[in-house]
């Protein structure tokens, strides 16, 4: 007979593959493009006749339906602009489409052209919101299928998920900076309903008492973990954390801790000292006092929990649970895997579940910082509503480059915007540097928890990929993603946030999780040009507080009309 613990280690969050109905803590609705991902792709189709469904749509579809997940269709048609069809022969062809693929809750279409400077036009985020809005839910609870880029940036945009299914038409560019990529629709709803499993509650739950988690890594990486450790916090009396130096100051600003214990892991730390037998016996006697009555141990996708587990064993825990791909033989209780790409704060969270603790009811899958714990405001930021700018990072390749980061000051001062420059103790040089273009500068005069304050009262912070990206993510702050391609977006980037991605994510660099650039002269964001910065803030909806200088820039979509909504059958 197997034992329990055997039971527990082959244990995946997943859902019942029997049935795809299941409450969703992630998701509400889902977002789809018309042409290219639901029906064959026919320019300026104003007839019914022509309506081809792609393979397996109308089964995905309802897959979808029979979650219990809402549907719109949002859509670019700018041949009514063109006056290449009519309102009365879009109808039609809306209908013939619910005809073949079944009803959807909302329609949302954009009836401009490309130079109409609308909101919603794609990739304009005024029709992602708007579908949230009629299916009664907000655009971070919504994933957005599609098969071009601008799908994609009105999705990021609103802060909804995206999911690409490209075709032979999708740009090269447009795929390598798309979130996720799959090869068509029923791989997209695949990919959705498994996302949904992943994060959802265990069937039974019982209270627990006292439960170590442990999170050793940079303050970013502590951040995404923090919806996993307040679902250990909604099911246990009190919550430990095993954090590392570089992760305590984030620690400290996370909801769901009663304790915690800064010690440094050899076996995580980018620059680890050499292993010392006496601090290792030290740190299990540590462990031993917490009185654990089991313990969780939160990685990221390349690091292995079984040194710390066996560490665990020593200390007397009963139960471990940790993601792990090698085999933990008797380390671990609980073995879980997650599929890769998995965004860091779902993985997590999927860890959480596998070991049975879930979300309060009232919890959202997202970040969170204490706001009893944020500190005043440094003085000579001004009023709320300015833009952070955050050129540095520990790490080299996510940095953004400092002539770059100077001439979007410069940009954005003669634009209107009021810049803040924001840096550690050891950046002082790079940020004096970067605000003489215009901006204010408060390198070094900031810890973490001064910088969050700062960025809570920012319209937007424009950033690398580093820690102050989660920070703004954790406080709804929208972020102007300059993302060296090293490291998965999908994974990394900044969630369930209003987002822009800028920088070549087919750079040579991809993939590499490089610390220092492996291509001479930063190509992968060097190549950013400011103005893009600049149309990527109004395509946010972040204003200018001042008058535009004589040197701004003209950049992104003026603001026009607002989103048009038009039925496809008549509702």
């Amino acid at each position: 007979m197997r034992r329990d613990h055997e039971r527990d280690q082959c244990r995946s969050a997943r859902v019942d593959p029997g049935s795809d109905r299941f409450p969703s803590a992630l998701f509400d609705a889902v977002l789809l493009d018309r042409d290219g991902t639901l029906v064959e792709d026919v320019p300026y189709n104003g007839d019914p006749e022509k309506v081809r469904p792609l393979p397996g749509v109308r089964e995905a579809l309802d897959r979808l339906r029979g979650a219990g997940l809402r549907l719109a269709v949002v859509t670019n048609q700018s041949g009514l602009a063109r006056g290449l069809f009519t309102h009365d022969e879009l109808r039609r062809v809306n209908a013939r489409v619910e005809e073949l693929l079944g009803p959807f809750d909302a329609w949302q279409i954009c009836p401009h052209g490309e130079r109409d400077g609308c909101g919603c036009r794609k990739p304009a985020p005024g029709l992602v919101r708007a579908a949230a809005r009629a299916l009664g839910t907000s655009p971070i609870r919504c994933v957005m299928v599609g098969d071009i880029g601008a799908d994609m940036e009105a999705a990021a945009a609103a802060g909804a998920a995206g999911i690409m299914v490209p075709t032979p038409a999708t740009r090269p560019a447009e795929v390598a900076a798309a979130p996720t990529v799959v090869e068509d629709l029923p791989a997209a709803v695949a990919r959705i309903l498994d996302r949904i499993g992943l994060v959802s509650p265990p069937a039974s739950q019982r209270r627990r008492g006292t439960v170590l988690v442990v999170r050793s890594d940079a303050a970013g990486d502590v951040l995404v973990t923090g919806p996993g450790i307040r679902a250990v916090a909604a099911g246990a009396d009190r919550v430990v954390l095993l954090c590392g130096p570089r992760g305590r100051a984030a620690a400290d600003l996370l909801p769901g801790i009663d304790g915690l214990i800064e010690w440094p892991l050899p076996w995580i730390d980018g620059n680890p000292a050499p292993v010392d037998p006496d601090d290792i016996r030290h740190l299990t006697t540590r462990l031993a006092q917490v009185g654990a009555d089991e313990a969780v141990i939160f990685t990221s996708f390349h690091q292995s929990p079984l040194p710390l587990a066996l560490l665990l064993r020593m200390a007397g825990v009963p139960r471990i649970s940790a993601i792990s791909d090698d085999y933990p033989g008797a380390l671990l209780d609980v073995r879980h895997r997650v599929p890769v790409g998995v965004p860091e704060p779902e993985r997590a969270l999927s860890l959480a579940a596998a070991a049975g603790f879930a979300l309060a009811p009232d919890d959202e899958p997202g970040l969170r910082l204490r706001d009893d714990r944020l500190p005043a405001t440094p003085a000579g930021t001004g009023e709320p509503g300015y833009v952070v700018l955050h050129p540095g990072s520990s790490v080299e390749t996510r940095a953004c480059p400092p002539e770059l980061a100077t001439r979007i000051v410069r940009v954005l001062h003669a634009a209107g915007y009021r810049v803040v420059v924001t840096g550690g103790p050891d950046e002082r040089e790079l940020t004096a540097r970067v605000a003489a273009a215009g901006g204010i500068d408060l390198g070094g005069r900031t810890g973490l928890g001064e910088l969050a304050a700062i960025i809570a009262r920012a319209g937007a912070l424009v950033v690398g990929n580093t820690g102050p990206a989660h920070l703004a993510a954790a406080l709804g702050v929208p972020v102007v993603s300059l993302f060296a391609p090293t490291v998965p977006f999908g994974q990394w980037g900044p969630y369930r946030v209003p987002t822009v991605r800028l920088g070549d994510a087919g750079a040579p660099c991809r993939d590499t999780r490089a610390t220092r650039c492996p291509v001479p002269g930063h190509p992968c964001l060097s190549a950013v040009e400011p103005g893009r910065v600049l149309a990527a803030l109004r395509l946010l909806g972040v204003p200018a507080d001042a008058p535009a200088g004589p040197e701004a820039v003209v950049a992104g979509p003026p603001r026009g009309p607002a989103v048009t909504a038009t039925g496809g059958v008549a509702r």
